[in-house]
């Protein structure tokens, strides 16, 4: 297939209490090949292989379709996509800014206008609502993202290579339900303890300590309320944290996230299994590291 070809990273979000705040790209990556044609064609393979659109709506061909329109020109008429999916769908791993950022770069390359990350994460994040996963996904590593006047700035932040463990629960969340779980108000006492401890979070990472960042990961804002959503979740963290991890929500969850030393992975893997296991509940296990590398186009 004459085209395109992008490999999009998975992401983690949040990491404990920088709530919307920071996206940190992962080892674990989609493949899609795009290229314009006369009528749309969409292949899916793996990861929601039975579940995503095939047709306009498909998230990678709306992410395309948004750059053409932000530049004023108008949008093929059809794309032959293929895609191989390795990212699981409403994870909590960023597989929506993957597709996001892969529909982006794609487009970005075949209107030849080359648009900066910057602008590109605008447009991406007007689509998935919030920047920190796609910040990540086009950016790569570590990165903050915040909002000012209405326009997403993300600062990329150096990190040493991580080691880490996720658990993916059979527990179907969706970000709607997460996001409608959150109180509207939070007190002055909780805010000031998540800015606390976000800002040593971000010092941990730099550090590349795992057992500052455990310390670091507490959250007052969002997990709670999450945790309640997730049978089992809560008792993981705790189970993880005392094996050795820096354990949090991954994103929105329904995964769970662990940072580990070199040699911790078994044992902070189980911890994060068992409370699933003891109500029947099946887990997925990955054991990943965190990527400098962002999603990239080549031709194909």
């Amino acid at each position: 297939m004459n085209g395109l070809r992008i490999l999009a990273p998975a992401s983690t979000a949040n990491l404990g209490p920088a709530f919307d705040c920071l996206g940190l790209a992962l080892d674990l990556w989609n493949e899609t090949q795009i290229a314009i044609s006369e009528e749309s064609q969409i292949d899916i393979q793996g990861e929601g292989s039975d579940e995503l659109p095939r047709d306009e709506s498909n998230l990678v061909i709306r992410a395309a379709r948004a750059v053409y329109q932000h530049l004023g020109e108008p949008p093929p008429a059809g794309w032959h996509l293929r895609a191989h999916n390795r990212i699981a769908l409403g994870s909590g791993l960023g597989s929506s800014a993957s597709a996001t950022a892969s529909g982006l770069l794609a487009a970005n390359r075949l209107t030849g206008v080359q648009l900066a990350l910057g602008e590109l994460l605008h447009i991406g994040a007007t689509i998935e609502g919030h920047a920190d996963n796609l910040a990540a996904a086009l950016y790569g590593g570590l990165v903050l993202v915040n909002q000012i006047h209405g326009k997403w700035l993300a600062q990329p932040v150096d990190i040493p290579p991580l080691s880490c463990v996720v658990a993916l629960p059979d527990i179907n969340i969706s970000t709607q339900q997460a996001r409608a779980a959150l109180p509207a108000q939070v007190a002055l006492a909780e805010a000031v303890a998540n800015i606390g401890h976000s800002l040593a979070v971000l010092e941990a990472l730099r550090a590349g300590d795992i057992a500052a960042l455990a310390n670091a990961v507490q959250d007052r804002l969002h997990q709670p309320y999450r945790l309640a959503l997730i049978p089992g979740a809560e008792e993981a963290l705790r189970a993880a944290q005392a094996a050795g991890g820096a354990a949090a929500l991954s994103g929105a969850g329904p995964s769970l996230i662990a940072f580990v030393e070199e040699g911790r992975e078994k044992a902070v893997s189980e911890a994060l299994r068992a409370p699933f296991a003891e109500r029947g509940v099946s887990v997925r296990h990955y054991r990943l590291m965190t990527t400098a590398k962002a999603a990239a186009v080549s031709e194909d």
